[in-house]
Order: structure tokens, then C-alpha cells, then sequence
């Protein structure tokens, strides 16, 4: 059975357009990308959706009460869809304790740090601050902590001379788009484990 996949996005998209572009080219395994929802209505991620003949879903944040209410909505719309997996790309909102439950192990992060360095919304201008030489990009489970489930993958990218954020920040999402699509493969494949705070990875078994 093909596993349906929704991305949540808030901004521009382009880790939910690197997804839709997967989706649509097979690199996903047995799965697609069924919805894009946003919290912004007009986003660039629900432009992407429509131009890729996915369904866009503006999920209207002043139409719930609280964080908890509006986590119980947009659950409630994924489930009418029958998603299976959530991507989130850049989706600019704390999800409710409520919808991590509906979805339990099942919701997926990227971040644009070395996790557990640098969470939050500026990772990257952190990271520069900081004066590290080597940030990078983290695929992880999410739970109900901000950046704090168990990771996935990681992958480097080195700060160089001269970089301000867009530039640094630019590196790094080359790196995530293509890490993003291998990890939501292996997690269709069933080939992911959650142990705690570990994640073991199996190889692919039989024939493709």
C-alpha cells in the first residue's frame, strides 16, 4: 500500500518542493505526497503544492483556540486524508502535545543545525555567532519538545570565510534537500527503529 505523506510548511517551501519533487520523480519509495498544509495563507510551500498538482490546505490558525485546539484541527484534517507520515518543512508553529499523539513516531523534522546544537528559529544566525566551523542539517522524529526527538540523520556543512546567514543558510539547504527525500525513504521502507533516543537504520532487504 502506497504510504501517504503530508508536508507542513509555513514559508517559501523549498524542503517541501525538494519533497514534492521527489514524490513526483518515484525517489520516495511506495509513497506520495498527498497534502501540503500551511498555517500562512498564499505560502510559497501551498504554491509549490498547486503547481505540482498536489492539494494545498490553509489551515487558519485564528479559526482555533489556542495551540491545543488548532494541533486537534489540523490533525483532524490529516486524518481525513488518511496521512500516514508528516513532514515538516520549515512549519513555523509548535505542534500541540495532542497532535504528536495522534501521529506518534510518525512526524518527521528537519533543522538546519547539528542538532543538539543550536535549536530554535536561528539556528544558522547562531551558529555563525557562535563561531563554530562545521554546522550542518538533522532529520529527527519530532516529539512534543521543540528540535528534541531522536535523530535520524545528520549531515556536515562547513562554515566558510566570509559567510553571513543567506549565504551559510543557502549551503545548508542544498544539503537538505537531498538528505530529506533518502531519510522519508527509509522511514516508508520501514526501515527506521525508535529506541529511546536512538534510531537504529536496517538495510534494504530482497530485491527493489
Amino acid at each position: 500500500m502506497t504510504a501517504r505523506i503530508a508536508i507542513l510548511a509555513s514559508g517559501t517551501g523549498t524542503n517541501a518542493r525538494a519533497l514534492l519533487n521527489a514524490s513526483a520523480a518515484g525517489i520516495l519509495g511506495d509513497a506520495e505526497v498527498v497534502v501540503v498544509a500551511s498555517d500562512v495563507a498564499g505560502s510559497g510551500a501551498l504554491v509549490h503544492a498547486e503547481a505540482c498538482g498536489v492539494e494545498g490546505l490553509f489551515v487558519d490558525p485564528a479559526s482555533s483556540d489556542g495551540r491545543e485546539a488548532y494541533g486537534d484541527a489540523l490533525a483532524a484534517e490529516l486524518q481525513r486524508r488518511a496521512v500516514d507520515l508528516v513532514c515538516l518543512s520549515g512549519f513555523m508553529r509548535i505542534l500541540s502535545p495532542g497532535f504528536i499523539r495522534a501521529f506518534q513516531g510518525r512526524v518527521l523534522n528537519i533543522h538546519p543545525a547539528l542538532l543538539p546544537a543550536f535549536p530554535g528559529a536561528h539556528a544558522v544566525r547562531d551558529a555563525l555567532a557562535w563561531g563554530v566551523k562545521v554546522t550542518g542539517t538533522t532529520v529527527h522524529f519530532a516529539d512534543e519538545l521543540v528540535d528534541h526527538g531522536p535523530i535520524v540523520a545528520q549531515a556536515c556543512v562547513a562554515v566558510e570565510p566570509g559567510d553571513d546567514e543567506e549565504r551559510l543558510h543557502e549551503r545548508i539547504k542544498a544539503v537538505e534537500h537531498r538528505l530529506y527525500p533518502e531519510v522519508v525513504r527509509l522511514v516508508v521502507e520501514g526501515r527506521t527503529t525508535i529506541e529511546g533516543r536512538r534510531v537504529t537504520l536496517r538495510e534494504r532487504t530482497g530485491v527493489r
